[in-house]
């Protein structure tokens, strides 16, 4: 379910106007998450850790309005739910992009995602299926600890979903760390909302 915005009403109105006319209107942060509570819960409950990271991301990304908001025929809308469209690697080394339904628990969403990466493996090419708007962009990087971050992107695309991308983990006397990346359109989304996303996304996995 989505909603229309009053654009007369909303107090981002001009925000919006003004970056919705940019060729590049998204802007992008990267940061460091403390991940070492998360990968041990992860392996306490037998879920993988990809999972158990996305699923807290959906979590704290569910959790502002902002995060739901999206650009369609240049009216603004809010979501109800959000889910995740992540690249899945193949054994040729290619990938699809998939699409991970959210769901609260994270039992019913660890089977989601299972199913989901077993039907990206037992296809080809890129697009395997239709998508909503209603989806953040999601990557993983396990090879790299990058510092900076940036998207392949049509400038002639109406794209307005946030895209989250994480690095490869590392570790240093005895802490976990991975990098993250959000790239997120500022018509949308400013600094404090990012801000905010990355507070809550680092209690979510200090639990």
């Amino acid at each position: 379910m989505k909603h229309k915005l009053n654009l007369d009403t909303w107090n981002r109105k001009e925000h919006f106007l003004f970056f919705k006319q940019m060729e590049e209107p998204f802007f992008g942060v990267t940061a460091k998450v403390d991940c070492t509570k998360a990968y041990a819960r992860a392996k306490e409950l037998g879920v993988s850790f990809f999972t158990y990271y996305l699923h807290k991301t959906l979590i704290a990304i569910n959790a502002s309005d902002n995060f739901r908001y999206r650009i369609i025929e240049d009216e603004v809308y809010l979501f109800d739910q959000i889910d995740a469209s992540a690249t899945i690697l193949r054994e040729d080394k290619t990938f699809g992009f998939s699409l991970m339904v959210y769901d609260q628990d994270l039992t019913a969403f660890a089977d989601i995602t299972r199913k989901e990466i077993e039907r990206i493996q037992q296809t080809t090419g890129l697009i395997t299926r239709d998508f909503e708007s209603n989806l953040i962009h999601f990557s993983a990087l396990p090879w790299v600890d990058f510092t900076s971050y940036s998207h392949a992107r049509s400038f002639t695309w109406p794209d307005s979903c946030p895209k989250i991308s994480y690095g490869k983990m590392m570790e240093e006397n005895g802490k976990k760390t991975m990098a993250i990346s959000v790239h997120v359109h500022h018509g949308l989304v400013d600094g404090y909302h990012v801000g905010e996303f990355l507070t809550l996304l680092q209690e979510l996995l200090n639990e």
